[in-house]
């Protein structure tokens, strides 16, 4: 297999490590730096060209794009996908992985813990904003920011205004963040391959630093997992649409708190602190997938008029709690069940003896009409009453003294 690594040098540690793995299990390999494509858009024949000559041939890409070449190097990817190119992380899952604010928004939508987060631009908005997340202490986040670049933390309620002015008149847009101090100077790194945990470390900062960054000089061991994290992590890297992915947690009292996915983490850290072979599991999942590539079945399987795919929960009541599938006739109304989703736990393609449980997330093909009829109405969002911290009242002087 031809592959290809989007890099700036092989010099870099994850770069040299995927390139040794791939060439151990016997592919071709080539780094290629971004900034050295060019792009030829026309119907039906897109191009793509290295140092002004017809890029090589590749079967499969990983992405290993830094932060400052975000939209060329997403370009890149996705004319590779228009030409049918395997790609780890595609280009749309690492742009929006990118934004900070977008990824928040995104997975906002889903039952995973995340530290509350506040977004403003008006200077009369910016009090209410730290007051929102729990006041201070609070984090200040450069929307694009990386490595521990542009996290500040603000002990009071001044300082965190005057440090978000002063990055607003340059011009800069930050996130501000609850503080979780039971995790400071702490959190845990989840390396997620092909929708599993495939290694994590904890890492904690060394001295005053609050940052727990491996760049910054954090110390970092290997960690195992509960199932709860376990989840979480890889919940978050699917939610994010990303194969690879490094999820970065924190360790709240109601447990764990993202906050971040990245598309392209280093393996250094997390190979040096657990001896897990990241760069070989990566190497491993592009062949299964280039072997047997994902097939998007929203939209392969609506192609068929009046038919969908859809997911919903068996809910107390259901005329399905209680019942195996054969007894469900789901089948007899066009309906398939392709998985079922229990507890976190998935069975794919159940049989006809499977039963259905209240709680069970069935993902279903079938008639559009018939689904419709199971798919439990949306209630309207509820806004959470948010309690406000009550003003400390001073002792009054006695008035002539």
């Amino acid at each position: 297999m031809r592959i290809g690594i989007l890099s700036r040098s092989v010099r870099i540690y994850s770069t040299r490590r995927l390139k040794e793995a791939a060439e151990t299990r016997g592919h071709t390999v080539r780094v290629l730096y971004p900034l050295n494509f060019s792009m030829h858009v026309e119907q039906d024949e897109p191009e793509l060209y290295y140092r002004a000559r017809r890029a090589p041939l590749c079967d499969a890409i990983i992405p290993r794009i830094g932060t400052s070449l975000t939209f060329f190097g997403c370009a890149v990817v996705r004319q590779l996908e228009q030409m049918g190119v395997f790609t780890v992380n595609t280009s749309h899952a690492i742009s929006v992985s990118r934004d900070k604010l977008r990824s928040l928004q995104i997975l906002s939508r889903h039952d995973i813990g995340l530290p509350p987060t506040a977004f403003a631009r008006r200077r009369e908005d910016i009090l209410p904003s730290i007051e929102r997340v729990g006041g201070a202490p609070v984090i200040i986040k450069l929307l694009e920011g990386t490595q521990g670049v542009g996290v500040i933390l603000a002990e009071n309620i001044k300082i965190a205004e005057a440090i978000i002015e002063t990055l607003h008149g340059a011009k800069q847009n930050v996130l501000v963040q609850k503080f979780v101090a039971e995790s400071k100077g702490r959190d845990i790194r989840a390396f997620v391959v092909g929708g599993r945990v495939i290694a994590a470390m904890r890492r904690t900062a060394v001295g005053q630093e609050f940052r727990s960054n491996v760049h910054r000089g954090a110390q970092a061991t290997r960690v195992d997992l509960s199932e709860d994290y376990a989840r979480t992590a890889v919940h978050a890297a699917q939610i994010m649409g990303l194969q690879v992915a490094g999820v970065d947690m924190l360790e709240g009292r109601d447990g764990p708190q993202i906050m971040e996915v990245n598309s392209s983490p280093g393996l250094e850290g997390i190979e040096g602190a657990t001896g897990v072979d990241v760069a070989d599991a990566i190497i491993a999942h592009i062949e299964n997938q280039v072997a047997f590539p994902e097939v998007d079945l929203r939209q392969r399987l609506t192609l068929s008029a009046g038919y969908t795919v859809a997911e919903f929960p068996v809910m107390p009541g259901s005329s399905l709690a209680g019942r195996s599938l054969a007894d469900s006739r789901l089948r007899e109304r066009d309906i398939i069940v392709l998985s079922i989703n229990r507890n976190g736990v998935l069975i794919p393609a159940p049989s006809g003896q499977r039963e259905l449980k209240v709680g069970d997330m069935l993902l279903c093909y079938g008639k559009r009409i018939a689904l419709a009829s199971l798919i439990p109405p949306k209630e309207p969002p509820r806004r959470k009453r948010r309690t406000r911290k009550k003003p400390s009242r001073r002792a009054k002087t006695p008035s002539g003294t």
